[in-house]
């Protein structure tokens, strides 16, 4: 009898509480180095400035950007057309090279673009950082090719190294 008391004993104690304790509190499981670290702020996406002749001078860009100018006798010039919807539709690519593109499709207005660059008609005009006139473009450009062509530029070339170096 004492064996059987004992056993039952046992029994109801590895049972466990009575349903009325509240449940047993579950620590949660140690956080992983990526919850515990701050999270890092995701860089904006640079935007492609597009201006207006009238709203900007060459020597505003001196050092700052590389203007990419775009002329043509008039804005419903089916070549300046194309070339915008290209600059347009793949704007990234230009915006990390730091290019601004300034459009200038009115000849009367004279700007100081068109007196230092002196265009004919539709022209595309590549400028790097120093002021100089790098390429010349009488027909529409892919943004491919100018990427590719400003991508060949000693400053860009020195752009990019700096950038490899950085952590």
């Amino acid at each position: 009898m004492k064996l059987k008391l004992l056993i039952f004993a046992m029994l109801a104690a590895a049972m466990g509480p009575a349903r009325e304790a509240p449940p047993p509190q579950v620590e949660p499981p140690p956080a992983s180095p990526e919850e515990i670290a701050p999270a890092v702020p995701v860089p904006a996406r640079p935007e492609l400035r597009i201006l207006a002749a009238s709203e900007a001078l060459p020597a505003d860009f001196l050092w700052k950007a590389r203007p990419v100018v775009v002329f043509a006798d008039t804005p419903d010039d089916p070549a300046f057309r194309e070339q915008m919807r290209a600059l347009e539709a793949r704007d990234e690519a230009l915006a990390e090279r730091d290019v601004v593109v300034i459009t200038d499709s009115d000849p009367t207005a004279n700007s100081a673009w068109r007196q230092q660059l002196h265009p004919r008609g539709f022209s595309l005009v590549i400028i790097d950082k120093d002021g100089q006139v790098k390429q010349r473009r009488p027909l529409p450009w892919d943004v491919r090719e100018i990427s590719r062509a400003i991508d060949k530029l000693p400053l860009r070339r020195q752009e990019i190294g700096r950038a490899g170096l950085l952590p």
